[in-house]
């Protein structure tokens, strides 16, 4: 059996605030349905933008402000413009379209 351990940086290792836990259900729900068994690569909480994600290899994060609605995050490397869609097929749409 492989098992890797999974860190959650960015938030505080006394607890989780109830919207960052709401938020963090609510990628995981997403990873599932999406793409699950893609790899991840880092999964955090953005104190400057109130995001909870998931960072995936591949480029797209799911992310999730203040436990509403989920949304996939591209950022593109040469500029750092960041684009939100609705949907992980658009995001990597998005992906295949700048690559």
């Amino acid at each position: 059996m492989n098992t890797q351990t999974l860190t959650i940086h960015g938030l505080s290792s006394d607890s989780i605030a109830y919207c960052e836990a709401q938020g963090l259900g609510l990628c995981f729900s997403a990873y599932a349905d999406e793409c699950a068994g893609g790899d991840i690569l880092e999964i955090g909480f953005n104190p400057n933008s109130g995001y909870v994600y998931i960072a995936l290899e591949n480029g797209v994060s799911i992310c999730c402000a203040f436990g509403r609605g989920v949304e996939y995050l591209v950022t593109e490397w040469e500029n750092g413009e960041e684009h939100f869609f609705d949907s992980y097929h658009e995001a990597e749409t998005f992906l295949e379209y700048v690559n």
